[in-house]
């Protein structure tokens, strides 16, 4: 071989070597190497991969990490986010300073770069990709001069250190992705608060929207749920820093936390049998997450959901600064000290709240010396200004104490986890807080007692319950009102329920009695001018009363088999609602073979009269539309949370929505609703009532009825309200119907075309395509997903993230073309639109 081939070999040997340098994985590149287009940095264990990347149905590309072994891109730092390349130019290297940068078609103008200046850096200096996923740069002598961990994007790695360094000024916060398809910071952080007792915050933009909570020793006190079991956490405060950082008990295991373009911060861990990342923890969810949801002074209790109640209560010691407020559901305004509170020299106290996340140490004074919780207390006694106090570290024997000095925000209760909190009462509620602790007390002691007693209670109410038969059958009460209202008929309703609103006579002490004739005269004789509708059960009509009031008057069909029942089950119901946006039952008459409920008379009729009507929808504006969607909210919380009774309606839509003479929206037609007991969560039915196209999948097809039904039968009311259009009139169109179609604009991010023929100039296409995301997320196919109507009302009236809807229900095309009928439409019966009757059919 001559000289020449020689030296031609080996340059050809040099080319390739250079050119197949990332080959054999790496995971690190020196200052005579570059990365570009489809070279990979990986780590030593191959866990992370460093590279150029296009994330979703972007054309741009990033520099980024991601997990290797991961079957599923998941990108977990970038370093362009902000600058992206337009084509595949781009490269990662060194510069003369030794920093690493990233250059596009333009090489001599970097687009990133580690910027540090360090002199040591300009010789041999190098990167490497670690196995905890962070990039270091290293000076000649192996010293980490810069890393990516100290410059997050949305995601927290196991060992990342989040917090703020006192002494450099260094802040690693994480920031949201701006969309799936764009890593650009979005408009959601989540950021280490020094003031007071230092904690996580989680802000869109500049607003503060969740509060972690301050470290309690174990753990951080607004999220307790969060599991522990598999990691070590800990928290570092002193002069020096304040930061957290977690680790995975099982390296084996892939672990993350991110803050997604939604605001919601997720703990997910990677299935690789179900080659997906699974969600171990989620937050903010509930309303009591939100920032101040109860405003100053108040507290939030989500088990006040499950009694029935608004989930804000006033802290001991306050009442609310507005009752009407507090009355319509919304505690922003807070609370305020009762009259005649004397915080000094009253010989006042404390009150215990239990399982609490505190409030906002903004105003608090934290004292890590104090001993215990008594000394706490004393500190907190002897200074007027002190309104409440707690532990600093429970996980010690409660040791240091937290005084709070002014207003008290953002408090909420668990059922488990938090700590005591301590609020300062005067003499006047601590005496009447010890002696129901006192009567709390007592009744465990007298509970032997109790039960003795209620032998002899059992005994003479049977006694009662005898001379009550006797007394009524020589009363020789009609036969249809003893078939109609006795205990023995099977109803939809609890016969605990229907004792309470039928006396001996069988008539309701709550509701008025009508005399037939009374009814008779009002209607002109059951008058064919005066009929609104007609439905399986009977009819309805418009009438007057005597003294002028106009009344609707729904006549039950005499030949009505299951007639009887929806009359007693609308009745006992109805008679127990009271709120604005429920229709009100006037009275009732029973007389001969007649059955007769008495309504108020709203003159628009349903709502389905405007919304499916092109000229009428054309006078309805958004403000309008959304005013009904927020009265519907409201009626249907009432319903499920608020009411005395927990009631399940199973049949809502637009026909039994009816407007007053404002536009008001007002629930009605509750012959086929279902009162559920104080824990039950769903119930089963072998007939399934209600009405095609607002039925969920579980209770079409398996007769499952919960709350979450009537969110379905919401979301698709939602829709059918926004866009004008029936939920079956896409089948009609031999397409899919209204969900479905709504689901493929939304895919496409083209949601908001589908209202375009009625919004004006003025209407915001955001709260519009808000109010879609919310439909959407009420008609998912599992009811466990969809939200209950406090969270739905919740994110009407706020402007709080919203997770990613999951594929709705019932998006395919139908098997016929049958419009929207009711269940029994086989049968011959239908719905009418316009009335608030509804057909009913055994499956």
């Amino acid at each position: 071989m001559s000289h020449d081939t020689k030296i031609l070999c080996s340059i050809f040997l040099l080319l390739l070597q250079y050119q197949f340098q990332f080959c054999t994985p790496t995971d690190t590149i020196n200052n005579t190497q570059s990365l570009k287009d489809g070279d990979l940095l990986i780590s030593s264990n191959q866990t992370f991969a460093l590279g150029f990347f296009t994330p979703g149905k972007s054309t741009n590309w990033y520099l980024g990490m991601w997990y290797h072994k991961v079957s599923e891109q998941t990108v977990v730092w970038v370093a362009n986010r902000g600058d992206p390349i337009n084509d595949t130019s781009g490269s990662l290297s060194f510069d003369v300073t030794g920093n690493l940068v990233v250059t596009g078609p333009d090489r001599s103008n970097p687009i990133w770069s580690t910027n540090v200046s360090d002199p040591t850096l300009a010789k041999n200096s190098s990167a490497q990709l670690l196995d905890s996923g962070n990039l270091v740069v290293l000076d000649s002598n192996g010293v980490v001069v810069w890393q990516s961990f100290d410059y997050p994007t949305n995601t927290l790695l196991p060992n990342f250190r989040f917090g703020v360094n006192r002494k450099t000024g260094l802040n690693r916060f994480v920031t949201s992705w701006k969309s799936g398809d764009d890593p650009e910071p979005g408009e959601y952080s989540l950021k280490m608060d020094l003031n007071g007792a230092p904690q996580p915050f989680l802000y869109k933009g500049s607003e503060l929207v969740w509060r972690v909570g301050s470290w309690i020793g174990r753990e951080w006190s607004g999220v307790p749920e969060m599991k522990m079991d598999y990691f070590n956490h800990s928290y570092v405060e002193n002069q020096d820093e304040v930061s957290m950082t977690y680790s995975i008990l099982d390296p084996s295991i892939s672990v993350r936390m991110v803050l997604n373009e939604f605001g919601t911060l997720q703990r997910l861990t990677w299935n690789d049998n179900e080659h997906r990342w699974v969600e171990i923890y989620t937050g903010p969810k509930k309303p009591c997450d939100s920032y101040n949801y109860c405003g100053t002074n108040g507290y939030c209790d989500p088990s006040n959901l499950v009694k029935g109640q608004f989930e804000c209560t006033c802290l001991p010691g306050f009442e609310p600064k507005s009752a009407h407020d507090w009355y319509l559901r919304d505690g922003s305004g807070g609370c305020v000290r009762k009259r005649g509170w004397h915080v000094c020299g009253g010989g006042g106290g404390f009150e215990k709240v239990p399982f609490a996340k505190v409030p906002n140490p903004w105003t608090a004074h934290v004292d890590r010396g104090v001993k215990g919780l008594k000394e706490c207390e004393s500190e907190c006694l002897r200074n007027c200004s002190c309104n409440a106090y707690a532990s600093a570290d429970v996980s010690r024997g409660d040791s240091g104490c937290v005084t709070w000095h002014g207003d008290l925000m953002d408090s909420r209760v668990f059922t488990s986890g938090g700590q005591d909190l301590y609020i300062r009462v005067d003499a006047v509620e601590l005496a009447q807080y010890l002696k129901s602790q006192q009567h709390s007390h007592g009744k465990k002691q007298g509970m032997v007692a109790a039960i003795a007693a209620s032998v002899t209670a059992v005994s003479l109410l049977a006694f009662c319950l005898i001379c009550w038969l006797v007394v009524k059958k020589r009363r020789g009460i009609r036969e249809q009102q003893h078939l109609l209202f006795s205990p023995d008929t099977t109803t939809s309703l609890e016969a605990s329920s229907m004792g309470k609103h039928f006396d001996e006579s069988g008539t309701n002490p709550e509701l008025s009695y009508f005399d037939l004739s009374i009814i008779v005269s009002a209607t002109g004789n059951f008058s064919l001018d005066n009929k609104l509708g007609e439905g399986a059960f009977g009819t309805v009509y418009k009438g007057r009363l005597p003294n002028g009031q106009e009344i609707a008057v729904k006549r039950l069909a005499k030949n009505s088999g299951q007639g009887a029942e929806e009359f007693k089950t609308e009745v006992t119901l109805i008679a127990k609602l009271q709120h604005r946006n429920l229709v009100r039952l006037l009275g009732y008459c029973i007389q001969k073979d007649e059955k007769v409920l008495i309504y108020e008379y709203l003159p628009n009729k349903g709502l389905n009269s405007f919304i499916f009507d092109r000229t009428k929808g054309s006078s309805i504006d958004w403000k309008m539309r959304f005013n009904i969607v927020l009265g519907i909210a409201r009626g249907l919380l009432y319903l499920h949370q608020d009411s005395r009774l927990r009631i399940i309606h199973r049949d809502l839509k637009a026909s039994n929505v009816l407007l007053d003479a404002e536009m008001n929206p007002k629930i009605s037609d509750f012959g086929m609703a279902k009162i559920f007991g104080k824990d039950q969560i769903e119930a089963n039915t072998n007939r399934v009532v209600g009405t095609y196209g607002y039925m969920s999948p579980e209770y079409a097809m398996e007769g499952l009825f919960s709350v979450k039904s009537d969110v379905f039968s919401f979301g698709v009311l939602l829709l059918e309200i926004i866009t004008g259009r029936k939920n079956s009139s896409y089948i009609q169109d031999n397409s899919v119907n209204l969900i479905g179609h709504v689901w493929s604009l939304w895919q496409e991010g083209r949601a908001v075309e589908i209202v375009r023929s009625w919004m004006t100039e003025s209407d915001s296409d955001k709260e519009v395509l808000r109010c879609i995301h919310i439909a959407l997320l009420c008609v998912e196919e599992s009811a466990n997903d969809r939200p209950n109507m406090s969270e739905v009302a919740f994110m009407l009236c706020n402007e709080t993230a919203l997770p990613p809807p999951k594929q709705p229900a019932f998006i395919f095309k139908g098997a016929d073309n049958r419009p929207d009928t009711s269940s029994s439409a086989r049968a011959g019966a239908v719905s009418i639109n316009d009335v608030t009757l509804s057909a009913i059919q055994a499956r």
